[in-house]
C-alpha cells in the first residue's frame, strides 16, 4: 500500500499487526514499557514525518523523551516547549538535550522569502528570518541558493541550542546538578546520516547579559 492509500482505518489495522508483533517477539514488551521511563535523552526536533527520532538513532521507546515543532525552534514564549524542557531537565533528570534540524527543512525554506502563509506561521517563522538577519552576510555571500539553505538550517540549530543555555531551567541545572550537555545536529535526508554541528558542556561561555545570578 502506498502512503497515498492509507486511511485511518489502516493505521488502525497496521498498529494492531504491530502490537502483535511485538507481543510474539516479545511478551513483556508492554508491560516493561508501561512500567518505565527514564530517557536519558531529550530530543527537539522537527515536526516533519521524515525525521524520526527512535528510528534514526535506533534507539527504543522509552529511551528518548521526544518534543518536535516546526522547524525545531527553541522559542521563550512557547510554553509547549518550556514545559517539555523544564520537565525533562528537572523530572527525567535528562544528561542530553538535542537539537536536531534537517536539510531541506521546509520551515527554513519558507522563512527565506518573502511569501505571507497567514498570522500564526508568519510568526512562527520569524524566528528563522531573525537568525537569517543575524547571519546575513555570511548567507548572501553563498551564491548557490541550496548551498544557502542549507547553511541557514546549521545556523538555525546553532542559534536553537544557544536559546536552550538562555533558560533558567537550563542554567540551574547546570549550576547545581551540572548536567545536561547540550547537542546540535543536522540530519541529512538524502543519506540518513546525522551531523554533530556543536556542543554545550555544562558551564560554557554564555554572554553576561544571558546569565542569571540568583538562581
Amino acid at each position: 500500500m502506498s502512503p497515498a492509500d492509507k486511511t485511518i482505518e489502516s493505521l488502525l489495522q497496521h498498529n494492531r499487526v504491530w502490537a502483535s508483533e511485538r507481543v510474539r517477539e516479545d511478551p513483556g514488551y508492554f508491560s516493561r514499557l508501561s512500567s518505565l521511563q527514564t530517557p536519558k535523552f531529550l530530543w527537539i526536533g522537527c515536526s516533519d514525518s521524515r525525521v524520526p527520532a527512535n528510528q534514526i538513532t535506533g534507539t527504543d521507546p522509552g529511551e528518548i523523551f521526544v518534543h518536535r515543532n516546526v522547524a525545531n525552534l527553541v522559542v521563550h514564549t512557547d510554553i509547549n516547549l518550556l514545559s517539555v524542557l523544564e520537565y525533562a531537565v528537572t523530572q527525567l533528570k535528562v544528561e542530553h538535550v538535542i537539537v536536531c534540524g534537517h536539510y531541506g527543512c521546509g520551515g527554513v525554506l519558507a522563512a527565506m522569502h518573502r511569501t505571507s502563509f497567514g498570522g500564526v506561521l508568519n510568526k512562527w517563522l520569524r524566528n528563522i528570518k531573525d537568525v537569517f538577519r543575524l547571519h546575513e552576510a555570511e548567507l548572501l555571500a553563498c551564491p548557490d541558493e541550496t548551498a544557502r539553505a542549507r547553511m541557514l538550517v546549521e545556523f538555525n540549530v546553532r542559534e536553537q541550542v544557544l536559546n536552550l543555555a538562555k533558560t533558567s531551567v537550563l542554567q540551574r541545572a547546570w549550576k547545581y546538578e551540572h548536567r545536561p550537555v547540550l547537542h546540535g545536529w543536522v540530519y541529512g535526508l538524502e543519506d540518513g546520516i546525522i551531523k554533530q554541528l556543536v556542543e554545550m558542556q555544562p558551564g560554557d561561555d554564555l554572554h553576561p547579559l544571558y546569565q542569571y545570578d540568583n538562581l
